[in-house]
């Protein structure tokens, strides 16, 4: 039976990378983002390349249904959906208050918690019945710490939090995972930090701090902590963890 790793949000960082880790241990990796059907079809082209399985689909998940039909449309095609990466950013950038717009505010919300409560509300009652499956969600710092011009995105991911942890006290004891794993730190991305700081401050970034430096947060180091949290025993699972490169101080010093 084929089993399917389902990554909302799949760039060139932690998603696509996430997804060609599963690839490699016979998972089909389904990859879902909302723009650059290119981008989405190299990261699908380098995972057949390396022999593993994968498919592609561009997704809006702020449109009503498109969360919903992707999850059907997936497990009846290819196969149960296993593990679920929700790896959507809801970032705004800094905003004062008073050039916070209710829409920009929305907007996060429904990015960070009301589409992972769609996903989740569509997909964990299907692993329930079949008793397994994990549901790892990436957050961020601001789910535990809100800074200034950060209204929208610390709202958003505090809620996506609380979410991760109603859903695990649900559905913990019917066998399905559920992890909420706080990236507090720089993640080597072209597709996050590259576009946020442009190509010459990104390369001079990696200079500095990332490379040979470690940094900056690998993606294919974070991969391997998501593939082993899927692969946890159920008698130890870790519900909540947090990554940050060796050489940064942690959220609650900084």
């Amino acid at each position: 039976m084929t089993r399917v790793c389902l990554v909302v949000g799949a760039g060139a960082g932690i998603g696509g990378t996430v997804g060609s880790r599963f690839s490699r241990e016979g998972y089909h990796a389904v990859l879902c983002r909302r723009s650059d059907e290119a981008g989405l079809a190299r990261l699908v082209a380098d995972i057949e390349a390396e022999g593993g399985a994968a498919s592609g689909r561009l997704l809006d998940a702020t449109q009503d249904g498109a969360i919903e039909t992707l999850i059907e449309d997936v497990e009846r095609d290819i196969g149960p959906i296993a593990v679920i990466v929700f790896n959507l950013g809801a970032q705004i950038g800094n905003r004062a208050l008073v050039e916070t717009s209710y829409k920009q505010f929305e907007l996060g919300w429904r990015m960070a918690t009301f589409a992972l409560f769609r996903v989740a509300s569509a997909a964990l009652p299907l692993m329930a019945a079949r008793g397994e499956g994990s549901l790892l969600v990436t957050s961020a710092t601001a789910a535990v710490r809100g800074n200034a011009g950060q209204h929208s995105h610390a709202a958003a991911m505090g809620g996506r939090r609380m979410l991760c942890q109603t859903l695990n006290a649900e559905f913990a004891p019917q066998g399905i995972h559920v992890a909420h794993i706080i990236i507090d730190g720089p993640v080597d991305a072209p597709d996050t930090l590259g576009k946020m700081l442009g190509p010459e401050r990104y390369q001079q970034l990696r200079e500095h701090r990332g490379l040979d430096k470690d940094g900056l947060l690998l993606p294919a180091e974070v991969a391997e902590t998501y593939y082993q949290l899927a692969h946890q025993h159920r008698s130890a699972w870790t519900h909540e963890l947090d990554l940050r490169p060796w050489s940064d101080s942690p959220w609650w010093n900084d």
